[in-house]
């Protein structure tokens, strides 16, 4: 099981507030800029030897700008610890200006040689070998070309752990697209401050372990700069869920109902019904078609199933909850449609999921005191866009869900985002690929239910249902490998996180 995370939740920036941050570090601390860069080059060269404390041999591949600087201040570290080391510039060194040009006369002056770059070849001591991505920086914004493309292939391809610096080189430092092609880091040691295009596009795919180097700076500088995300943390848990009075009950632990199990779809509601169990409801209603309400109550004997011939049977079910879970396996039958629209008039706090969605698509509306927890098939279908276009820009399009239904909105998938009232989204960048199978987006909604019922609050249990759900993934997976996960493998780490102060 994985160590909980005692990290706070951190800010995440644009590019641009970060530019600034730099700047105020400079021009209202005083802190010269060579400064930064010689702190950034060590604080990159400290994580390279805890990451890789075996490594021998280090190639640094550096471009033009400030971001060869940093990797130029590393490889004078690498050289003075005895390391063997290649420096390979893929723009004429001549070129660079500067800070990076002073970082350059220091390298040349401890006896670095810098070599153009041509190419990459595998050593016989690979296991040994570690690659700086100290290429492009921040600032890119269009595709590469030439010899930084080849040094980005090159060293992709070389099968070795790569270090990048900053940023994955070819990585756009707001959207987390590839500019046509991207380093894929093993780890990205980051500086001042985290960027949104680390956990936003694809950028899952090519950053590695993330790893902030603040450089000594005061957290004040940043005081009055908004963040553009807030990083999920374990102590999001800690303040959602503490410990239970000693006179706690199952009265006192929140009532859920969910609503779903059309016919020949028992699974999804059975999960969505575990999960809220697992996570401490203290009763949980499940309301499902007759066909499937057997075959739930038989699977999960504690949650109390009502088999829901007709929507008007729902009303007694909605005057005994504090809660209500709408969608896994509901369908977009004639009885889907007809229950879901009693749900949605009522005044519970809801968690739609799956299908609700899709029947929600159909007829766009905001409600209020909802969350929604689309994937990104779903989200194109809820704004009228298609996944591409979701995926394009997650975050222009969480704020788009959250803004036309009132809702607290979820976006599924690598780095889940979280958009509701008051403050920024929130990014989880816990969880996995074990976790893309069948059942898992259930079991999340009955997550967040379960703790609705708890904390009362739809944007903390959301957040918090989010980080538990990814958590509890991670840990499965960790048991036993991460393909073959199933959904059902959550249960026992839920309990465990659903428990953060024991």
């Amino acid at each position: 099981m994985r160590s909980p995370d005692e990290r706070p939740a951190t800010a995440i920036y644009s590019a641009a507030q970060v530019r600034e941050l730099d700047r105020r570090a400079s021009g209202e601390l005083g802190v010269p800029s060579f400064e930064l860069m010689s702190r950034a080059g060590a604080a990159a060269f400290r994580s390279l030897r805890g990451r890789w404390p075996d490594a021998r041999a280090i190639v640094v591949l550096c471009g033009a700008g400030n971001n060869a600087g940093d990797g130029l201040v590393l490889a004078r570290h690498a050289k003075a610890a005895g390391l063997e080391l290649r420096v390979l510039a893929a723009a004429p060194p001549e070129r660079l200006k500067g800070d990076a040009k002073r970082a350059l006369d220091e390298c040349v002056a401890a006896g670095v040689a810098i070599e153009r770059f041509a190419g990459l070849q595998r050593t016989a001591d690979a296991g040994r070998s570690i690659v700086v991505d100290a290429l492009l920086g921040t600032g890119v914004d269009r595709p590469l070309t030439g010899d930084f493309a080849a040094a980005v292939a090159a060293a992709n391809a070389l099968g070795t752990p790569i270090l990048a610096l900053d940023i994955p080189s070819g990585l756009h430092a707001d959207t987390g697209l590839p500019l046509g092609c991207a380093i894929r880091a093993t780890a990205t040691v980051t500086f001042v401050g985290l960027k949104q295009g680390l956990y936003l596009g694809r950028a899952c795919d090519f950053t590695g372990d993330i790893e902030l180097a603040d450089l000594g700076l005061p957290a004040g500088l940043a005081h009055d700069v908004e963040p553009v995300l807030t990083r999920l943390a374990v102590p999001e848990l800690v303040r959602a869920l503490p410990p239970r009075l000693r006179s706690a009950h199952k009265g006192t632990s929140g009532r859920l109902l969910l609503l779903g199990g059309g016919p020949g779809m028992s699974g999804a509601i059975r999960l969505a019904s575990e999960a809220a169990l697992r996570v401490g409801a203290g009763l949980v209603y499940v309301a499902a078609h007759p066909d499937s309400a057997e075959a739930v109550r038989n699977g999960r004997p504690e949650a109390i199933v009502h088999a829901v011939e007709a929507a008007a049977e729902l009303s007694e079910l909605i005057g005994l909850a504090d809660a209500a879970v709408v969608g896994p396996g509901l369908g977009r039958s004639d009885w889907a449609r007809a229950c879901l629209g009693r749900m949605l008039e009522s005044d519970l706090p809801l968690v739609a999921d799956a299908d609700a969605l899709n029947l929600v698509a159909a007829a766009p509306a905001p409600r209020g005191n909802w969350a929604i927890t689309p994937h990104p098939g779903e989200a194109g279908r809820l704004l009228g866009s298609s996944v591409e276009q979701v995926e394009r820009d997650r975050l222009a399009a969480v704020r788009a869900l959250a803004a036309r239904y009132d809702a607290v909105a979820v976006l599924k998938g690598p780095n889940t985002l979280v958009a509701g009232p008051g403050g920024p989204p929130a990014v989880c960048d816990r969880g996995n690929p074990g976790m893309a199978s069948g059942g898992m987006g259930d079991v999340l909604a009955g997550t967040i239910g379960g703790l609705l019922v708890q904390t009362h609050d739809l944007a903390t249990s959301t957040r918090a249902g989010v980080l538990l759900h990814a958590l509890a993934g991670d840990d499965a997976a960790a048991a036993g490998g991460q393909r073959g996960t199933l959904a059902a493998d959550l249960m026992p780490y839920l309990r465990r996180w659903a428990n953060p102060t024991s």
